[in-house]
């Protein structure tokens, strides 16, 4: 109860700071690109016989946000497609089955259709390098299509720095011009070594990875994940945040409550996109821990410390298994019990 109280107290302090939000006049709404995202996505049925690969959302006309099909994995992640005026930029390429390739080919040469445009470089990076964010990279490094030529950028802290330009690791922000569209990009190590946020100036959205999103956040390093989350507090000080997007959705919208490990159909998902406020509620969560690493659940995320800072245990595992044969079970039409 304490360490609840102190963190509460920490967060309302914050909350009364100058400045903790970017401003943005009326009407204008800071220059910044509007667009949309749906009400609702389709994760994983109720009938996987009627499900895409992939589910394709336009953001606006140079945004496009792809998620994986629950039906083919578990993880369902996020991916993103942003076009400049020289080139393109794609962030992460799904997990395993996810068979991204034919799908980003189809998207990019429909939006090369749109403007009237013979081809355009399109490079490729991650988030982080785990594997259900990295399991398209060999289909689309042998996608020999002259109109998308693609720069492949593995997913390691020395790619990074050199693609960037991010000379001291984590310190220092990056960039990349994708051609009158900059986008920022800072290191935040604690969920993967080689993790990285994007802040897009054209749209004022933070990609966050999986650092930040409604669900579990996997915690490797405590130490690494506190500063990262404070490195991106700063970055974004006085700067206009629209959305914060990460990978994932695990969280549903009943509040404290979030669906199992293994879930595939997850028809009552919590809202995807989250506010600049959140990362306040983090570093109050972090620093409230003390340096012991405890997996607290939270509103609209949890906590989760992982790996080597705290075991799975054989209940853990056995719920994953447990679910994932209900949900397998079931997968042609989710509406059995």
């Amino acid at each position: 109860m304490k360490n609840s109280l102190t963190a509460l107290g920490l967060l309302l302090g914050l909350f009364c700071v100058p400045r903790v939000f970017g401003q943005a006049s009326q009407p204008d709404g800071g220059h910044i690109r509007s667009g949309t995202l749906p009400n609702t996505w389709d994760s994983g049925g109720p009938k996987c016989m009627e499900m895409p690969e992939w589910q394709v959302h336009e953001y606006n006309a140079d945004l496009y946000i792809l998620r994986q099909s629950g039906c083919t994995d578990f993880e369902k992640p996020f991916v993103f497609l942003l076009f400049g005026s020289d080139r393109a930029l794609l962030l992460d390429t799904g997990s395993r089955r996810g068979n991204l390739a034919p799908q980003i080919q189809l998207t990019v040469h429909r939006w090369l259709a749109r403007n009237n445009r013979g081809g355009i470089p399109l490079i490729v990076a991650h988030t982080h390098s785990h594997s259900d964010h990295v399991a398209g990279d060999a289909a689309l490094q042998a996608l020999n299509d002259p109109s998308i030529p693609i720069t492949y950028v593995p997913p390691t802290v020395e790619a990074n720095q050199k693609i960037f330009g991010i000379t001291r690791w984590p310190d220092d922000t990056g960039a990349v011009d994708l051609g009158n569209r900059i986008i920022d990009v800072l290191a935040i190590p604690g969920h993967d070594g080689a993790a990285i946020a994007l802040y897009d100036r054209q749209t004022a959205i933070l990609f966050t990875g999986d650092s930040v999103y409604p669900g579990r956040l996997y915690i490797r390093d405590l130490s690494a994940f506190q500063k990262s989350n404070q490195r991106m507090l700063d970055f974004t000080d006085g700067k206009i945040v629209a959305h914060i997007l990460g990978n994932h959705i695990e969280q549903t919208r009943t509040p404290y409550l979030d669906y199992p490990v293994g879930t595939i159909f997850q028809p009552n998902e919590h809202e995807w996109a989250l506010s600049r406020g959140v990362l306040f509620e983090i570093q109050a969560g972090l620093e409230a821990m003390h340096g012991t690493p405890q997996r607290v659940t939270y509103r609209d995320f949890s906590l989760w410390p992982a790996g080597p800072l705290v075991k799975e245990t054989d209940e853990s595992r056995a719920a994953f298994k447990q679910t994932q044969k209900q949900q397998l079970d079931h997968m042609w039409d989710q509406s059995q019990p």
